[in-house]
């Protein structure tokens, strides 16, 4: 998960005291959810100020899979610009906000997603006929 700032730019915690530009750790995004900068405290002023501000508070954390990710680095950067008049955004939020408000930006980015999956699923149930 990563955040834009006004001009595109995807920030991305991508590893320990590494957040990225435009090169986010797993490819290119599959989904997105589009946000307005003008829910953030200051516009798209503040907007920008937040996910730089973010980048940098993150740059000097180690990466922790389960609890200090990037879906962290982009609670903080909503969290530090007010979005929403809301300061309690987090990595859990965030996951189950994406479900609903979410777009693929392709069908081809749909079956990256959701393909290797559903063949593992397949598989499962396979074997599990067979035995």
């Amino acid at each position: 998960m990563g955040i834009c700032n006004s001009n595109g730019v995807i920030r991305d915690f991508a590893g320990p005291y590494f957040v990225s530009e435009d090169l986010m750790a797993f490819g290119n995004p599959t989904k997105y959810w589009q946000l307005s900068p003008q829910k953030a405290t200051n516009g798209q002023a503040g907007w920008d100020a937040a996910v730089a501000e973010a980048s940098e508070i993150y740059k000097k954390r180690m990466h922790i899979i389960f609890y200090d990710n990037c879906h962290s680095h982009v609670a903080t950067a909503l969290n530090i610009m007010n979005y929403g008049g809301c300061k309690n955004w987090n990595m859990v939020k965030l996951a189950f906000y994406m479900i609903p408000y979410s777009k693929y930006v392709s069908f081809g980015a749909f079956l990256k997603t959701w393909l290797p999956f559903l063949i593992i699923v397949a598989f499962i149930c396979g074997l599990a006929a067979i035995i």
